[in-house]
């Protein structure tokens, strides 16, 4: 039985400006832009309590928050404080998951430093955390990290919750299928259809019937729905690729992705933000209304430098779509892929100078 450990810095950016600013402590303070293009990176708990979260356009943000105070995001710094947390993770375990700069899975069944229980050395780890960066963290403590990283949400901020094993089927009967890690509103309100509201009601339907209705999700489903995750904690994982996808209410044709194209763009370029690596390749992911997959994709010569460059290249890949022109989608994705690490690209820059040739390679798939 292993005992899983999930991290979640609170707030983490606007919580590291309001440490370094003492003139943001205690109010509304939201990482990002309010220009008409601008994306809510994080919103501080004050911000918050008005509704303000992140991915939210800035506009909304601020019509909702008018008194919000907006800070443009320092990427360097937030990664200079993960490090330090990072430090004290490997303090305890050797094996640690990184997820992003703010969140991680531990596996803490045999720690380095003597404890008497996951639960307090959850409770050292955040301790150390908060001494060392003057940040709070909340965690999850479970038999495994599909159930860690609900614990985790469940006493923020700064708080923790244990699931042990002999509790997991009663904490699970009762809880929203929306908490269930993947189920979005799309796959909220289909559940609903079926007549399944809570983790209780979809441990109704067998495994056939769910992978059925759902495909392969439908087999994830049902082994959430019983607590069941067998994933091991991995560590050192490097990032390959960094992606974000919507499944429409309503089936649209190719020339009306325009826009779920570009909100897609904009939600996976600001996770690349959270890592340390730079994506190469443009990926364009589809998914018609008979649910068949096409992925388009393009390798610039140079990494895309900004979201609008980055934007272009995906909208300029639907183009290179041949479906028929009445073929309706269900679904868009927009990611990177081919990360190298920075200092493999600053060699890379210095090697080849302004002599690498325009243009780049192209990759398309079905």
């Amino acid at each position: 039985m292993r005992k899983i450990l999930h991290i979640d810095m609170d707030a983490f950016y606007a919580s590291v400006e309001q440490r370094d600013d003492p003139a943001l402590r205690g109010k509304p303070v939201v990482v990002g832009g309010s220009a008409p293009r601008g994306v809510v990176c994080a919103a501080s708990y004050e911000a918050r309590k008005y509704g303000v979260r992140s991915a939210m356009p800035g506009v909304t943000a601020r019509r909702l928050c008018p008194q919000a105070i907006f800070v443009a995001p320092d990427f360097a710094r937030y990664r200079a404080v993960s490090r330090q947390i990072r430090e004290i993770f490997l303090a305890h375990t050797d094996l640690v998951e990184p997820l992003s700069l703010d969140e991680a899975y531990l596996d803490v069944t045999a720690p380095r430093i003597a404890s008497s229980s996951a639960t307090a050395t959850a409770q050292a780890i955040r301790a150390q955390i908060f001494e060392t960066t003057g940040l709070t963290a909340s965690a999850g403590i479970a038999p495994n990290k599909f159930l860690a990283k609900i614990a985790s949400d469940w006493n923020k901020p700064n708080g923790q919750y244990v699931i042990k094993p002999a509790q997991v089927e009663a904490f699970l009967t009762p809880l929203k299928v929306g908490r269930i890690p993947g189920v979005g509103k799309v796959a909220e309100r289909k559940l609903a259809e079926l007549g399944v509201a809570t983790v209780g009601d979809l441990r109704r339907f067998t495994l056939d019937e769910l992978q059925l209705r759902f495909g392969r999700f439908g087999a994830a489903l049902y082994r959430r729905a019983r607590g069941i995750d067998e994933r091991p904690v991995q560590p050192d994982q490097q990032v390959q690729s960094i992606s974000a996808e919507d499944t429409f209410e309503v089936d649209l044709p190719l020339a009306e992705l325009g826009p779920a194209i570009a909100r897609m763009a904009d939600k996976a370029w600001r996770a690349t933000g959270k890592t340390a690596r730079i994506g190469h390749t443009v990926v364009l992911k589809l998914k018609t209304a008979q649910f068949r997959i096409l992925t388009r994709s393009f390798t610039p010569e140079a990494p895309p430098s900004s979201l609008a460059q980055f934007t272009a290249i995906a909208l300029a890949l639907r183009d290179r779509v041949d479906l028929p022109v009445d073929t309706r989608y269900r679904l868009v994705g927009v990611g990177l892929a081919g990360f190298r690490e920075r200092e493999e690209m600053a060699v890379q820059g210095a090697l080849f100078g302004g002599d690498r040739p325009a243009g780049g390679h192209e990759a398309s798939g079905a």
